[in-house]
C-alpha cells in the first residue's frame, strides 16, 4: 500500500509538472521521458545506472542477459539512426530493458517476485523520472521568478569569505585538468550515487527485501523537496549575476576577480532562461548524502564518497554556480532529511524528532539570515561567520551523535508479515 500511494503521489506530480511544461510551450517530464524510447536520450549514462539499480532484484543469470540485451537493442538504435543522420546517443536499450522487466513483471511473476521487480523497476523509473522532473522544475523557476535574489546573497556570502570567488581563481590556475575532472564529477553525480546504492543494495536479491534505508530514499526526498526552495528563494549564482555568463543582465563583470560591495541589496530582474537553483546547493545536498551513505562500506567505497564530496564543493563554487551560503544551506537540508528518513525507518523517538526539528530550524534561520541580515552580515564578517559556519557544525555534531546512538541500540525490527510465518514455519518446536 505504502508503493502504490508513492507511486499514486509520484505519478500526480508528473502529471501537474507536465501540464505546466506545456503552458510554456515546452516538453513536460513524461512526454521527454516518452521520447526517448524511440529518438536519441538526453543521457545514456543515467539510463544504464537507472537499470544497474533495477537489477539488483535479478540473478547474476538474469543481469548478465539485461546488459546484453541492453547492449544489442543500443546497437541496432546506432545503426538505425547513423542510416538515418539522426542524432544518436546510447541508453535507449537500458530504458527498453528495465520497461521490459515491468512487462515481465506484471506478465510472468507473482506474489513476492512480482512485487520485488516491480520495486527494481520502479527504482530505476524514479531515478529517471527525477533527472527529467528536475529539468522541468529549472524551466519553471526561470519562468516564473522575473527577480532573483543575488545581491542578498551576495552580500551575506561576505561573512563567510567570498568562497566562490576565491575558489574560481583556484579552479582557473590549475588549468584544464582540474576544470576537466571536477567538470566530469559535477555532471556525472548520479555515477556516485549509483555506485554507493549498487553496495547498500547487493542483498536485495538473496534476501528478496529491499533495506529499510538507502542511499535512493534520500536522493528522491532531497530532488522532491529542494526545488520548491528555489521557488522561495531564487538565485541564479555567481557567475550569471556578477560574471560574464551573465550578458547585460549581471551588475557587473566581477566574477571570479573582484569580490562585489553591495551597500544596499535588492532584488534584481533576470532573463527568463537561466534557472533560479542555487538556495540551497543540491549538488551539495546530494553530493553529502553520498559522503554520508559511504561511511559504512569499505575503504574504497569511503574514499569515492570523500572524493565526491570534495570535488563537488570545489565544482559548484569553482565554477561560480554557487555562493558559499547556499554551500551551508545544502550541508544543512540534508543532514535534516538524512535524519528524518532514518528516524522513520527506525520508528520515531525523542531524539529523532529533536534532532529534525533542530536541522528545520537551523535551515529557516539560515534563510532569514541571508534574505534580511545580509548587510549586517556584509559588516560584520568577525561575528557573523563563526555564527553561520557554528550553527551548521550544531546540526552535524548532533547528527552525528544522534545516527551513533541508534547504532548502538538498534530500533527492533519490523518484521513482515510472510517473512514472520515464514520463520514461524522454519523454527523447531519446542516440546
Amino acid at each position: 500500500m505504502l508503493w502504490a500511494a508513492v507511486s499514486v503521489v509520484a505519478l500526480g506530480f508528473l502529471i501537474a509538472l507536465e501540464i505546466a511544461a506545456r503552458h510554456y510551450g515546452v516538453a513536460g517530464p513524461v512526454s521527454a521521458q516518452a521520447r526517448e524510447v524511440i529518438f536519441a536520450p538526453r543521457s545514456g549514462t543515467v539510463l544504464y545506472a537507472a537499470m544497474a539499480l533495477m537489477m539488483v532484484v535479478l540473478t547474476w543469470r538474469q543481469r548478465f542477459l539485461a546488459i546484453g540485451a541492453a547492449i544489442a537493442i543500443d546497437l541496432v538504435f546506432w545503426l538505425v539512426r547513423w542510416s538515418v543522420g539522426a542524432e544518436s546517443m546510447f541508453g535507449s536499450g537500458a530504458l527498453w530493458v528495465t520497461l521490459g522487466c515491468a512487462v515481465v513483471a506484471v506478465t510472468r511473476r507473482t506474489g513476492r517476485e512480482r512485487t520485488l521487480l516491480l520495486k527494481g523497476v520502479g527504482l530505476a523509473l524514479l531515478l529517471v523520472a527525477g533527472r527529467k522532473t528536475g529539468y522541468t522544475w529549472l524551466m519553471i523557476t526561470s519562468k516564473t521568478r522575473p527577480t532573483v535574489l543575488d545581491q542578498y546573497v551576495a552580500a551575506a556570502d561576505h561573512a563567510l569569505g567570498n568562497p566562490s570567488w576565491v575558489a574560481g581563481r583556484i579552479v582557473e590556475a590549475t588549468g584544464s585538468v582540474g576544470a576537466h575532472v571536477l567538470d566530469w564529477v559535477y555532471i556525472q553525480l548520479a555515477v556516485g550515487a549509483v555506485l554507493v546504492a549498487l553496495y547498500q543494495l547487493r542483498d536485495v536479491a538473496a534476501e528478496r527485501r529491499f533495506p529499510a534505508h538507502h542511499l535512493v530514499r534520500t536522493f528522491l526526498v532531497i530532488g522532491l523537496l529542494g526545488p520548491a526552495f528555489y521557488m522561495i528563494f531564487p538565485v541564479v549564482g555567481p557567475i550569471f549575476a556578477y560574471g560574464a555568463d551573465g550578458g547585460h543582465w549581471a551588475v557587473a563583470n566581477l566574477w571570479p576577480d573582484t569580490p562585489p560591495r553591495i551597500p544596499a541589496p535588492q532584488a534584481m530582474p533576470f532573463d527568463g532562461v537561466t534557472p533560479r537553483n542555487c538556495m540551497p546547493s543540491l549538488h551539495t545536498a546530494w553530493a553529502t548524502a553520498i559522503f554520508i551513505h559511504s561511511r559504512k562500506g569499505p575503504r574504497a567505497l569511503r574514499f569515492l564518497g570523500a572524493f565526491w564530496l570534495v570535488a563537488t564543493l570545489g565544482a559548484t563554487l569553482g565554477f561560480g554556480y554557487h555562493y558559499g551560503a547556499d554551500i551551508v544551506a545544502g550541508v544543512v537540508f540534508t543532514l535534516t532529511i538524512e535524519a528524518g528518513l532514518r528516524a522513520l525507518s527506525r520508528g520515531w523517538d525523542r531524539q529523532g524528532a529533536v534532532l529534525v526539528v533542530h536541522g528545520a530550524a537551523v535551515f529557516t534561520a539560515l534563510l532569514l539570515s541571508y534574505r534580511y541580515l545580509s548587510t549586517p552580515m556584509a559588516d560584520y564578517p568577525w561575528l557573523f561567520g563563526p555564527l553561520v559556519i557554528l550553527s551548521a557544525a550544531s546540526v552535524a555534531v548532533a547528527f552525528v551523535r544522534t545516527t551513533r546512538a541508534w547504532d548502538r541500540m538498534p530500533a527492533q525490527a519490523r518484521i513482515p508479515e510472510q517473512r514472520r510465518e515464514t520463520e514461524t514455519e522454519t523454527q523447531p518446536e519446542l516440546v
